[in-house]
């Protein structure tokens, strides 16, 4: 299984992602197939670990070790939209408060126990919005689909600020589409 620690969005920042995803597809040609593969809205979360593969046991050493977890709620602020060029990725950046930093350390310190390796790449928090499709040998720059979504962000987005007050560890299921998430458990984030 493949599993991976998020924070859910508020209802509110998934209706502002969704009309601005919305607005950004219809600039796409008609009839074409998109060159990008957009993010349903029922997948967006923001990523404070991917995991990756797991074993059962490790799946009950992580729902013992992130129940211990304390930390206290975190605010989210959605800031910049963005790409990451190499991997071919369209974003909604994250803001890093010293909330979401410390509770980013709380939980790899506790997937540690259980055999997980934190990522060797800085804790960049974001939203996938949608990916440029191919993997061909110069897919690595996925340039004209990027560049063409890039020319369709007139200005920078202000998105409604919330307060996450819980986490959650999602098993990830792989198929045919967009991969669905699983709840495999609910950590909630309170002071004290």
């Amino acid at each position: 299984m493949r599993l991976f620690v998020a924070i859910p969005l508020a209802d509110a920042v998934a209706r502002e992602l969704t009309g601005l995803t919305a607005r950004l597809r219809s600039g796409e040609s008609r009839g074409a197939t998109s060159p990008l593969r957009w993010t349903p809205p029922e997948s967006w979360h923001m990523t404070v670990q991917f995991l990756g593969n797991a074993t059962e046991q490790q799946l009950a050493c992580l729902k013992a070790q992130l129940s211990q977890v304390r930390a206290a709620p975190v605010p989210v602020k959605l800031g910049r939209l963005g790409c990451f060029d190499r991997a071919g990725v369209f974003f909604a950046d994250v803001t890093v408060t010293p909330e979401l930093a410390a509770l980013q350390r709380a939980v790899v310190a506790a997937t540690s126990l259980c055999g997980f390796s934190p990522e060797s790449r800085p804790f960049h928090p974001h939203i996938s919005l949608a990916r440029a499709r191919g993997r061909g040998p110069d897919s690595h720059g996925r340039g004209p689909d990027l560049r063409a979504l890039k020319t369709r962000i007139r200005s920078q987005p202000a998105f409604t600020p919330f307060t996450a007050t819980e986490f959650v560890l999602y098993e990830s299921h792989l198929g045919d589409g967009p991969a669905q998430y699983e709840a495999r458990l609910l950590v909630p984030l309170r002071n004290g």
